[in-house]
């Protein structure tokens, strides 16, 4: 490493925000990145340890400490090439990953990580604000066609892969716009949808085809997930028209809390609530927004997506912020010495949280009251965990003032008529069951079909979508040319 003995000189930095009170008052990034000095300073803590596990603890396994050498000695451009070469998309995962590979930094064993995340997000944005970021267009054609079914990171990953070696593809989107839940999952606040734009630019230049408002099969009446599909197409059509298909359309079937009330007014999944917000940010004009203008709001789930319903509460002006979570606090600190590489269980404080949230642990919802037909409350029970069940604490029934209740429990499955409408296999999960361990990974049970991303893995994280759409795309690389030159 260009410094042997940094990470015994120098104290991790970390990336500032900008005040709770400004940045409540627009749908804006406010996280303030490192500046040159300061990631070379935060690049020179990178030890050389030997065994990087680092490398593992990321899901694409970006080659960590090659980009921190780079940093350090100057050489943006390179840490690029390096970062790229196993990311499709750094802008996403620098703004938006937990970090699993901070977790994993031997640092990390009795000191504070190396802050790889805010290195690499100086990477891309030095490099799309100095134009670096090109397409690369292939310069020979394979004339096989590709469709890839999802434009999330999973598609995108897939699609751009494939069109680099010289294949057609089209991506098919059921929403209006490209992004699957990085565009209508996430709010801007946490990643402007410009990111998504400029890569689809790039990926449009490379060959790729977008066709949005476009649902592939058909969905179930009174299905809950969110869709503006204008037209559709049947799954045997694009059998007949594409060489390959690959599937990669998420898992959108929000978990349900099957409670007494649950059909009162007022009580909705998060992903009815936070996609209308990404819509107006866009441009859009909804007529009956669901917003918590003066109400006071239950959000039940602790995790990022709970997270992003109470930032997203605040902006509206919500007179007050709860947020439920059924597992105990978890403590401030790890037991590193414990958990050490892998992903630690601590207390996590988001953004969010700062700007105004009350946090209730080791609570369960056992009924949603209400008045006229609209929810008016919660009634609610501590719980403690026995011999590994959770039990109800005798006399700790509570009843919480609530307006508006989002549901942010996590994703169950894929919709399962996408899967069914193909004769896709599910596992135990009602995920696609497609094997990564075998020969021709990521393939179905059905001919020339292949699954990647959370509807075939379940539900996860934005970076093993990316390495799933990765892999995918050398799978189906394999299967149209009988070799790949594709990473794994």
């Amino acid at each position: 490493m260009g410094k042997i003995t940094g990470f015994m000189e120098l104290e991790r930095i970390e990336e500032g925000y900008k005040p709770a009170a400004e940045r409540l008052k627009h749908y804006r990034e406010f996280v303030i990145g490192l500046e040159e000095p300061q990631a070379k300073l935060q690049a020179a803590r990178c030890m050389d340890c030997g065994t990087p596990f680092c490398n593992n603890g990321c899901p694409v396994n970006n080659i960590i400490p090659d980009f921190n050498d780079l940093v350090y000695r100057g050489d943006w451009q390179a840490a690029l090439t390096v970062l790229h070469s196993t990311n499709n998309f750094p802008e996403f995962t620098g703004r938006i990953c937990p970090a699993p590979c901070e977790a994993a930094c031997t640092l990390n064993v009795n000191d504070a990580a190396v802050g790889i995340k805010s290195i690499e997000h100086a990477i891309i944005d030095r490099g799309w604000s100095e134009g670096w970021v090109q397409p690369q267009a292939s310069a020979h054609k394979t004339g096989k066609r590709v469709a890839v079914v999802g434009s999330g990171p999973a598609g995108m990953a897939a699609a751009q892969q494939l069109a680099r070696v010289g294949h057609e593809v089209t991506v098919f989107e059921k929403n209006d716009r490209v992004g699957g839940l990085l565009r209508y999952g996430i709010p801007d606040f946490k990643m402007e949808k410009s990111h998504i734009d400029r890569r689809v630019e790039q990926m449009q230049k490379e060959g790729v085809s977008f066709r949005t408002g476009v649902l592939v099969g058909t969905l179930p009446k009174g299905s809950k997930v969110t869709n503006w599909a204008k037209e559709s197409i049947s799954p045997e059509q694009l059998q007949q028209d594409f060489d390959a298909v690959v599937l990669a359309g998420g898992a959108e079937q929000s978990r349900d809390l099957a409670v007494p009330g649950r059909e009162l007014d007022g009580v909705h999944f998060a992903m009815e609530f936070l996609p209308q917000q990404n819509k107006v940010n866009g441009g859009d004009k909804l007529k009956g927004q669901l917003r918590a203008d003066g109400k006071h709001v239950i959000v039940i789930g602790g995790g990022d997506t709970g997270s992003d319903c109470v930032g997203t509460s605040n902006r509206h002006g919500a007179a007050s912020v709860t947020q439920f979570e059924v597992m105990p606090q978890p403590p401030v600190e790890e037991d590193r010495p414990m958990t050490w590489p892998y992903w630690p269980l601590k207390l996590r404080t988001s953004s969010s949280h700062d700007e105004g949230c009350q946090r209730e642990f080791a609570i369960s919802t056992k009924a949603f009251v209400g008045e006229k037909g609209k929810v008016t409350g919660l009634k609610t029970v501590r719980v403690e965990w026995k011999n590994g069940k959770m039990v109800e604490v005798v006399g700790s029934e509570q009843l919480f003032k609530a307006d508006l209740v989002l549901l942010a429990m996590g994703f169950v499955s894929p919709v399962a008529s996408v899967l069914q409408s193909f004769g896709v296999e599910l596992d135990a999960r009602g995920n696609a069951k497609a094997s990564t361990e075998t020969v021709g990974g990521y393939a179905t049970n059905v001919s020339k079909v292949f699954a990647a991303g959370d509807i075939r893995r379940g539900q996860s994280l934005v970076v093993w979508a990316i390495r799933e759409g990765r892999q995918a795309a050398r799978a189906v690389d394999e299967f149209l040319m009988g070799q790949s030159s594709l990473p794994r």
